[in-house]
């Protein structure tokens, strides 16, 4: 007999935010967002543990199509909880994803951080379409940029420095 599955809304940790020296309760995710076609490796475990509702690109790469039904994405949507896709000029059926209340933006591949310095990835593109769009992206006040490979989590400072330097191409 097949049990029904349950997702548990319980808080999953409770942690001192050393900064404000207060108990912090962390709760489970209500939704996923996919960033990039190539990304979906988890998504339906995610989807299925919490309950959660799933955001992705429109298209997948074929023998890396998820189970789960997730709702398309594209530069300019609004998902739940005010956040909000970004365009990011690389054309590569890919957006970023801004987090306001969190303050934060965050990256499948159109930025990285190898050996732990955040760079731009390169694409033919770069100076015309990249870089202005994502020079655009300065006007949200940001503090914190999260990405997939490499060091994951930068500060503003970082993100600037990586739109001056070349583009990473490694």
């Amino acid at each position: 007999m097949a049990q029904s599955h349950k997702p548990d809304r319980r808080p999953t940790d409770r942690r001192l935010a050393p900064s404000r020296r207060r108990v912090t309760t962390v709760y489970p995710p209500t939704l996923v967002v996919v960033l990039k076609p190539d990304h979906v490796r988890d998504v339906d475990l995610f989807v299925r543990r919490y309950d959660a509702r799933a955001f992705g690109p429109h298209l997948f790469w074929r023998g890396d199509i998820p189970e789960t039904d997730l709702q398309g994405i594209e530069p300019g949507s609004e998902l739940p909880g005010g956040l909000v896709t970004p365009y990011d000029g690389r054309g590569r059926n890919e957006t970023p994803l801004w987090l306001p209340e969190q303050r934060a933006l965050v990256f499948a591949d159109a930025l990285t951080a190898p050996a732990g310095e955040l760079r731009v990835s390169s694409t033919p593109w770069h100076e015309e379409r990249a870089l202005p769009a994502l020079r655009a992206l300065l006007e949200l006040p940001f503090e914190q940029v999260i990405v997939s490979h490499g060091e994951p989590v930068h500060d503003r400072a970082a993100y600037e420095r990586a739109l001056l330097l070349p583009p990473w191409s490694g």
